[in-house]
């Protein structure tokens, strides 16, 4: 690694400055068009080969009108509210509401879902650690999580804290139970979500429902809910919104090396906000790395290097789908795929105002089943000071890791996905201050490792092929 080739903290935080300067980077939006024309610069400033776009097809979604009137035997007032994603539109629709109980949830036919879930919390080394309250965990979700891996934790905060996760067990398929029961609408309440918001961007699956649907802040929960134990409650709602197909892009830039193999190191450019965790912060550490490899003669690569960063993973991961679909024939030549999002800061909720805890965020690594990358993820790790870290299975929730990278894994290609899952990532409170600054130039120096440890290394032999 020649250190003055990488880098600063300023330079990679700058970029992450400039990309939340424009707003809202939703698939489609003018920012999100905007980070595609300037990944395309950065990559040509920085001397990368072949730098161009690939079409990727994927449904645009812009909310335009959303209101959410109650009205009782005693009052009639507003609540604010957020629509959910692809849900259907509906113009001033009146309908009563209805509480939603797993005991009782066809009391929801015909009428609105009013329907509390809470994010999920649990131990950050559960993940590894498993035992009776994974088992727990698995009851209640619609995901099964498998425990194992390494925790590497020098500050030894880990197994002293519970996370909370930016997703209910439901995880993307919220409304579902509501919908499965008859329900014509759906009220969603963010039960104890800390900072009390409704700028909840789930489900980001791309997925059109059938019904409207919004959230709303937990203390407005609470307050319909208790207007329904003192009698009949209606709702007027109006969801408004635009949506249809169009072409975002995969933006791609090149670096030859010493054979004719590839490493991958690749981000998403679009985001449920302004986003500045959620993913600027996974673009600037794919600039860095275009940077430093870009200074570093072909002869010190270990393969040809590949910059990727996806369109629509905001609409179900679309760029990262269609990259594998075109390029189908090249899967067997990659070496390794590296996946960077979320530098993230921990935020606690103390006296109802959100603080930061000084720590990152629990760092997870995803790590292909190979023992030789494995421990090069821990060296890698080690040598740069980062810890509370997971290096976990690519199938740790469910089959493929939870990041814009895991279908990756699904084609058979080794992966290291880096991602961390800060509660308010799908949230307009992710702003500049939720980056962890501390750990960018860390992150860029264990990537770094990452693709040297490929030094020597083929793709047969990073697949286990003798």
């Amino acid at each position: 690694m020649q250190q003055e080739l990488i880098p600063d903290c300023e330079q990679i935080y700058g970029w992450i400055e400039e990309i939340f300067s424009w707003g809202i980077r939703r698939p489609g939006y003018p920012a999100d068009v905007q980070a595609e024309s300037y990944s395309l610069a950065v990559f040509q400033q920085a001397g990368l080969d072949n730098v161009h776009m690939e079409p990727v097809p994927l449904p645009y979604w812009k909310p335009q009108d959303c209101s959410l009137t109650v009205i009782t035997n005693e009052d009639q007032f507003q609540i604010e509210c957020f629509p959910l994603p692809h849900s259907a539109p509906v113009d001033k629709l009146e309908i009563e509401l209805a509480l939603y109980e797993e005991g009782n949830a066809m009391a929801v036919n015909g009428r609105a879902a009013l329907h509390s879930l809470p994010l999920m919390q649990v131990p950050p080394t559960l993940l590894v650690d498993g035992g009776e309250q994974l088992d727990d965990l698995n009851r209640d979700i619609e995901l099964e999580v498998h425990s194992g891996g390494i925790i590497l934790d020098s500050s030894e905060t880990l197994r002293q804290q519970t996370q909370i996760l930016p997703f209910s067990g439901l995880i993307q398929e919220v409304m579902e139970p509501a919908m499965a029961a008859g329900a014509e609408a759906f009220i969603g309440i963010l039960a104890g979500y800390p900072g009390d918001s409704c700028d909840y961007y789930v489900p980001y699956d791309g997925v059109e429902r059938p019904i409207p649907g919004v959230w709303i802040r937990g203390s407005d929960g609470i307050r319909l809910v208790a207007a329904l134990k003192r009698g009949v409650v209606r709702i007027q709602l109006t969801l408004l919104a635009e949506r249809e197909m169009i072409t975002c892009h995969n933006i791609v830039g090149e670096l030859p090396g010493v054979d004719d193999e590839k490493v991958i190191v690749g981000s998403h450019h679009d985001g449920p906000w302004s986003s500045a965790v959620e993913d600027a912060s996974g673009m600037a550490l794919v600039y860095a790395q275009a940077h430093y490899w870009s200074r570093v003669p072909q002869s010190g690569r270990p393969h040809n290097l590949q910059f990727l960063l996806n369109a629509g993973h905001m609409a179900g991961g679309a760029g990262c789908l269609e990259f594998i679909r075109a390029h189908q024939e090249e899967l067997e030549q990659i070496v390794l795929e590296i996946h960077l999002e979320h530098a993230a800061a921990e935020f606690r909720e103390q006296e109802g105002k959100l603080e930061p805890t000084g720590f990152p965020e629990p760092r997870w690594f995803f790590t292909s089943r190979n023992p030789e990358l494995q421990q090069a993820v821990v060296d890698a790790l080690r040598a740069e000071g980062v810890d509370r870290a997971l290096i976990i299975p690519p199938d740790t929730f469910g089959d493929r890791p939870t990041t814009d990278g895991g279908a990756f894994h699904l084609a058979g290609v080794p992966l290291v996905n880096y991602l961390t899952a800060p509660f308010y990532l799908f949230d307009s409170m992710d702003t500049l201050d939720k980056i962890h600054k501390p750990s960018l130039e860390p992150i860029t120096r264990v990537t770094i490792r990452l693709v040297e440890a490929t030094a020597n290394i083929s793709a047969r032999r990073m697949r286990g092929v003798v």
